[in-house]
């Protein structure tokens, strides 16, 4: 009987080879579209899962309270915290602190730089590292001690095997002896590194590491399996304030399950993150799964006319309404595991565009159960809903009127296929406003004042090599060759959050609030370089000496002062007074959609860890980068010339922002396409079902025009209907996704008259090619026919 009915189906579908492939296309189209974004959706939700317990895994940021509210705060925890929480909470079994940085490792010839990490020894445990060679527990043993991971230790040796005992040298000045080669950690995995070494490398002989008002490091713990974390994270929390008496600083457990999707705090806790995409990801992916059955639904209930004999005779025959709705829903199912198969081979197809587009190395494994079950599934469900309404509706015929040809058309069905393309369109309006707003939204964003020049200005790593030494001699070769404008040094990236304090003191500071202010130690020419504008007072001179005392402050810094001329005003910081000598414009950085803590700008070279060029006006990019290069050979011998655009790193603060507007474009391309075959497939038929009366029309004296607006009309008027539901609600959606931005843009109303007019223009061109073909058919071939 199953045969049977696959044989059936099959016949149907070989025999309406148009309809078929109008379902099947699209059909193929929505698993696709599904598919590629389970995987992506796949991959977010397993990051991390290469750490063995990570339900007992947290991370220990801190959350600080500045002017009445609660920030958090990673890399924030002093160095005392990891040892004292292990000590002092029974439920904490490993604790560790882990600090990134940047080695250049030699080995002969060789010279790599490579991003690892300074930690304590019980780390290992805690991501459960995998130890390929060497003792984990003897491995930190000896303080030059070093783990590297597999990848690295091939890149240094041309094979990971044998090196244990070897020696590599590190900034041309350390020897480290490795003591383990562990697995490579995932890709995807929140906190990376390729190699290891203790902590203590990094604390020992500075005495401001063991001070609980330094926070520099991150810290993480392991809990006992029978542990309560609401009951360990309270303890936790009273930790900073006990050892401190600060109450307004307080760490807290952050578990490795959220560290990935739910990074974003507002007022100290938990308030969303990669999870809100990967929500919006997957329900748009059901949407345009949804719009596809629904193509299904109405083509099917469309040409129910001309199954009906079939039904009838069927019926007649003995056939009863569950053999019928089986045999149609098998139907359905044999044209979606059609799609399936046809999807497959466009995931495959289109897996190195989509990489590119989420920027990951996903890929589809169809000897894994959960990739083919998947597809499978999602097949079948397509099969299944798209499919069991129509059989349904057909298998409710009458056999009696069907065969007397007595039955009258079913009203309900053909508002139920109205309301279905309504929601079709009014989806796709709402996919292209989103995509709008998106792309207005970022424009907006990228091209605000952000107080410094940011265009072709260059970021070199100053630290480890001998750029802050010879930093005189370089800036002065380097404009010596006619290709560089200025050069200047910074303790931390320009748009990094970098260093901050609030044990800054000025007359008139709040006694009762605690003011954030950032910190910056900068080179005299630095301003010059990075396009920052001083707005009153000087800036530094060339003698560091002679600085050691002033201090730049910025405009918002100057804003906090009850002064109108901070301009020669003392400020205390560290025991230390300085004078402000000067006021520089406010610049971004960290949040490029919020708005910037104060900054206080220091006089100094030493600690600093990036370099900032400006090229000449007019010199080619290639020339400066030939000419840069050239002179770091000399000046920073032994180091890799390495370097990035300032805007390109500006650009990456968008990246989340960016694949929301790519996706949406996309998906919004997909709804379109798909509705509109629906829409085709729709008109088509209709055309046909009215060849007859337009035969008569044409007799009668009806123009092509006339036909064509005869044939258009009732589509237009469900896009319009369609749009009345899409435009409150796109602009409800955008609306309420814009407030969490503070720097965002105002809605226009062109955006809906462009996205309405395209949903009308674009349903018009489809069902016009339809009414044009009917309307200049030959009168007399359309009634000779009937």
């Amino acid at each position: 009987m199953i045969k049977n009915y696959f044989k059936i189906a099959w016949r149907n579908i070989y025999r309406n080879k148009g309809y078929s492939a109008l379902n099947i296309f699209g059909l193929a189209i929505g698993i696709t579209c599904a598919s590629l974004i389970l995987l992506w959706v796949e991959d977010e939700v397993n990051f991390d899962e290469g750490i063995k317990d990570k339900n007992l895994v947290f991370n220990v940021p801190t959350n600080q309270k500045y002017d009445g509210a609660w920030r958090t705060f990673f890399m924030a925890t002093p160095g005392p915290l990891a040892s004292v929480l292990k000590e002092e909470i029974p439920e904490i079994k490993k604790s560790a602190r882990l600090r990134d940085e940047n080695f250049l490792f030699s080995v002969e010839d060789k010279a790599i730089k490579s991003k690892g990490a300074y930690t304590d020894e019980d780390l290992l445990e805690i991501f459960d590292l995998n130890f390929i060679t060497g003792n984990p527990n003897e491995a930190f043993k000896n303080k030059n001690g070093i783990v590297l991971t597999q990848m690295l230790a091939t890149i240094l040796f041309g094979s990971s095997e044998k090196v244990l005992g070897k020696t590599i040298q590190v900034d041309q000045k350390t020897n480290y002896t490795i003591t383990g080669i562990i697995e490579d950690l995932p890709e995807n995995t929140t906190y990376s590194f390729s190699w290891l070494v203790p902590f203590r490398n990094f604390t020992d002989g500075k005495e401001w590491t063991q001070d609980y008002g330094s926070n520099f490091t991150d810290t993480f713990v392991k809990l006992d399996p029978t542990a309560n974390v609401e009951k360990v994270d309270k303890k936790v929390r009273a930790v900073l304030p006990a050892k401190t008496g600060d109450k307004e600083t307080e760490a807290i457990l952050f578990s490795a399950k959220d560290w990935h999707l739910r990074g974003y705090f507002k007022d100290g806790k938990i308030a969303g993150g990669r999870i809100e995409y990967v929500r919006l990801f997957s329900f748009i992916s059901l949407i345009i799964l949804i719009i596809a059955c629904v193509n299904f639904m109405n083509l099917a209930t469309a040409r129910s006319e001309k199954r009906a004999g079939e039904v009838g005779m069927r019926k007649a025959l003995g056939s009863g309404r569950k053999q019928l709705i089986f045999q149609f829903t098998t139907e359905a199912i044999l044209n979606a595991v059609l799609a399936g198969i046809l999807s497959i081979v466009a995931i495959i197809i289109l897996f190195p565009e989509f990489n590119s587009l989420v920027d990951k190395n996903l890929s589809l494994n169809l000897i894994l159960p959960s990739h083919i079950l998947s597809l499978l599934c999602i097949s079948l469900a397509c099969g299944i809903l798209a499919g069991l309404y129509p059989a349904f509706y057909l298998s409710s015929f009458k056999p009696i009127d069907v065969l007397k040809g007595t039955r009258k058309k079913a009203g309900s069905a053909s508002l139920i296929r109205k309301c279905l393309v309504v929601g079709q369109f009014a989806i796709s309006v709402i996919l292209i406003v989103s995509t709008i707003v998106v792309y207005e939204q970022v424009h907006h964003v990228k091209n605000r004042n952000i107080g410094l020049q940011k265009e072709n200005l260059i970021e070199i790593p100053a630290a480890g090599g001998g750029i802050i030494k010879n930093f005189e001699s370089i800036v002065q070769e380097l404009k010596s060759s006619g290709t560089v404008e200025s050069a200047g040094l910074m303790n931390s990236q320009i748009l990094s959050g970098g260093n901050n304090t609030s044990s800054v003191s000025w007359p008139g500071r709040p006694d009762d609030k605690d003011i954030l202010i950032s910190f910056r130690t900068i080179t005299p020419e630095f301003l010059k370089a990075t396009g920052m504008k001083l707005k009153e007072g000087r800036g530094f001179g060339n003698s560091q000496a002679a600085d050691s005392n002033n201090v730049l402050i910025s405009e918002t810094f100057a804003k906090l002062m009850i002064t109108e001329n901070p301009i020669g005003n003392k400020i205390q910081w560290q025991e230390e007074e300085f004078t402000i000598t000067g006021i520089v414009e406010d610049y971004l950085y960290d949040d490029m959609y919020g708005s910037s803590d104060p900054v206080m700008f220091y006089h100094q070279a030493e600690g600093a860890d990036y370099m900032y060029v400006k090229p000449k006006p007019g010199i080619s990019t290639t020339q400066v980068l030939e000419n840069v290069e050239e002179v770091l050979k000399t000046q920073n011998p032994g180091f890799p010339f390495e370097y990035r655009f300032v805007d390109d790193a500006f650009n990456a603060k968008f990246k989340s922002e960016q694949l929301v507007g790519n996706l949406s474009q996309i998906f919004a391309l997909i709804a379109i396409i798909i509705s509109c075959m629906g829409l085709f497939g729709l008109s088509a038929y209709m055309a046909e079902q009215r060849r007859k009366e337009i035969g008569v029309r044409k007799v009668l004296g009806s123009s092509v025009l006339n036909i064509v607006k005869l044939l258009s009309k009732d589509f237009l008027i469900l896009v319009i209907i369609a749009l009345l539901f899409a435009i409150p609600l796109a602009w409800f959606i955008m609306h309420t996704w814009l407030q969490d931005y503070a720097y965002r843009i105002t809605i226009s109303a062109w955006i809906f008259v462009f996205a309405g007019g395209s949903a009308i223009i674009i349903a018009l061109l489809t069902v016009s090619f339809q009414a044009i073909k009917a309307a200049i058919v030959n009168p007399v071939k359309s009634l000779r026919t009937e």
